[in-house]
């Protein structure tokens, strides 16, 4: 039987190979394989099993209810739009998600901050935070075209934004040469 799973905490092309690897070897078969989704041939209820143990072993976890895929598609689309840059979204965030996920905005805000505790938009900041630590430690931009990179209109809301996440400012935080990323998974 053909069927879609949703993954929770499928973040990344790393998270996509380690899947794909880890199927081949419990014999499951894998017909398509995107963040947050995976198109398996399933066979019994025992592949079933095996897959959330393999799952659960490589952190993530199989979604049941409709309010956790629908938070993470949220999370998902937020990702893929940082993963290109400069960030050019054709419209608002709440226009862009409502036409990519195929629901009401009010809907997936209000799913996304029950689900989660914070607002779509608090969690978009965090990712552009990390994304701007990222560009920082590869340190191929100045902080100027990271703000444009990721669609700021202007150094200083970067600036006080990353301050308010971090609690400190773009310079110190490249001063100290540390890494103090957050893996995407754990975002919240």
């Amino acid at each position: 039987m053909v069927k879609d799973y949703f993954i929770k905490n499928m973040v990344c092309d790393r998270c996509i190979k380690v899947l794909r690897d880890e199927l081949e070897g419990y014999n499951i078969e894998l017909l398509e394989i995107e963040l947050g989704r995976l198109r398996l041939q399933m066979e019994n209820e025992d592949d079933i099993e095996k897959l959330k143990m393999l799952l659960e072993n490589n952190g993530f976890s199989l979604i049941d209810s409709m309010e956790e895929k629908l938070t993470e598609q949220v999370k998902v689309e937020l990702i893929k739009s940082l993963k290109e840059l400069p960030l050019k979204l054709k419209k608002k965030l709440s226009a862009h998600l409502a036409d990519k996920l195929g629901h009401d905005y009010s809907k997936i805000s209000k799913v996304f901050s029950i689900t989660e505790g914070k607002t779509i938009e608090k969690y978009f900041i965090k990712l552009k935070i990390e994304k701007v630590k990222e560009m920082i430690q590869a340190n191929e931009q100045n902080f100027t075209e990271m703000a444009q990179l990721l669609d700021y209109s202007h150094i200083n809301h970067l600036s006080s934004q990353f301050k308010g996440e971090t609690g400190m400012s773009l310079s110190d935080y490249k001063s100290q040469q540390v890494n103090f990323r957050n893996p995407l998974d754990q975002i919240i």
